[in-house]
């Protein structure tokens, strides 16, 4: 889950002038001296979040002078700082603090967005730190070829996905429209390999419909578009009268955390949907609006294994202000929230700057939230059409 930036309208009352003034003259001579000590001590005072001191970097610098003196080959120095700066970012031990090259970056933004681009349509997750489909699209280059939820990718065009993360995965499938990709998975035990025809892919954030008077809201992730369409959806129940709602969240990812409290707004009235704690210290909490659209609707929420972060906040938040029933599968457990810093040459620092807590004090991290009835969906059910989950929601629903 990631956090917008804000932007902020600043007022200033006569009587601050002069600690106005007193800060410029500070700000002015730190940026003469380069005093991190003096940072250290006087930023927190009005409020500002720093980073001091530096990292001895010798080190690395021997490695890199005995690399250009002995290597036999060319160096590319924009790799060399790129693979510096991703190490820095996995020695934290954060899952979620990484270093995103220019590349990287770029399709960071896009799949946030659902701009894919040429792509093959299969959602990939992360399942025992291993690249895995969670599902594929209907009427998509992956399906027809028949990639199935479950496969583990363990090879992109012969290469090894033996380290990646899911961005290093998506990243190398992804091509130019019209060109191949070869996927290589295990399936149970068995390898397979598929040799695929990149198209271009269209995945809005929402899709809605009605079936047997009930309203049903598929939520691929949570993005700029989502509260929108979202609620366009939801009026669109209204105008057809629909009295229960399902809001399918398997396999959603997560997303923007000010989409995820929209989304718990169209159920919940002036309620908490989810507090934000750094250090152990609530710095922020977050309440729903005062116009919930779904108020007092019988609602399911369907979740599974791939559900976490944003869906987390959303199902945790339903189920415990009673909002909603969950039924499929437990989250997966993903209970911290991630700031996007921008770096140098459009390279971006996603780091984790805070712990996310249900409204009853709750981290889910690693635990994820259970569903009140628990129904599994294997992979023989996803690929021959069957859908457990979601007949047992509506059962649920017309009782």
């Amino acid at each position: 889950m990631t956090r917008p930036n804000r932007d902020k309208k600043w007022s200033f009352a006569p009587s601050t002038f002069v600690l106005i003034m007193a800060l410029m003259l500070f700000v002015g001579y730190v940026g003469g001296t380069r005093n991190d000590q003096i940072v250290g001590a006087v930023a927190p005072v009005f409020g500002f979040k720093v980073a001091t001191g530096t990292l001895d970097l010798a080190s690395a610098q021997d490695t890199y002078r005995a690399l250009k003196a002995n290597f036999d080959g060319e160096l590319d120095q924009t790799a060399l700082v790129d693979g510096a700066s991703k190490g820095i970012a996995a020695a934290a031990g954060d899952d979620y603090t990484v270093y995103m090259d220019r590349k990287q970056a770029e399709e960071f933004n896009k799949d946030l967005n659902g701009d894919i681009g040429g792509g093959i349509g299969a959602e990939i997750g992360s399942r025992s730190g291993r690249p895995t489909v969670i599902r594929t699209l209907a009427d998509t280059p992956a399906q027809k070829a028949g990639v199935q939820a479950g496969d583990i990718i363990v090879g992109v065009n012969d290469e090894s996905s033996e380290g990646w993360t899911v961005s290093d995965t998506v990243s190398k499938i992804r091509g130019e429209v019209g060109t191949t990709v070869k996927v290589s998975v295990i399936r149970t035990g068995e390898a397979k390999e598929f040799t695929i025809t990149r198209a271009t892919i269209t995945s809005p954030s929402v899709d809605s419909t009605v079936t047997d008077g009930i309203g049903i809201i598929t939520m691929r992730r949570f993005d700029d578009t989502t509260t929108d369409l979202a609620r366009k959806a939801v009026l669109d129940f209204k105008n057809q009268n629909v009295k229960k709602v399902i809001l399918d969240l398997r396999g959603n990812g997560g997303g923007l955390l000010t989409s995820a409290q929209d989304v718990a707004g169209l159920w919940l009235r002036d309620k908490v949907v989810v507090s934000e704690r750094t250090r152990g210290v609530t710095v922020e909490e977050l309440k729903s609006g005062g116009n919930p659209l779904l108020e007092g609707i019988p609602t399911v929420v369907l979740t599974n294994e791939g559900s976490a972060s944003a869906s987390e906040i959303v199902a945790g938040a339903l189920q415990e202000h009673k909002a909603a029933t969950l039924v499929g599968e437990k989250t997966f457990g993903k209970g911290s929230v991630q700031k996007l810093i921008g770096m140098q040459n459009g390279t971006v620092l996603k780091v984790t700057v805070a712990r996310w807590y249900t409204p009853n004090g709750k981290n889910i991290t690693k635990e994820g939230i259970s569903p009140d009835k628990k129904v599994a969906l294997t992979a023989a059910d996803a690929n021959e059409g069957r859908d457990p989950q979601l007949d047992a929601a509506k059962a649920q629903l017309n009782k």
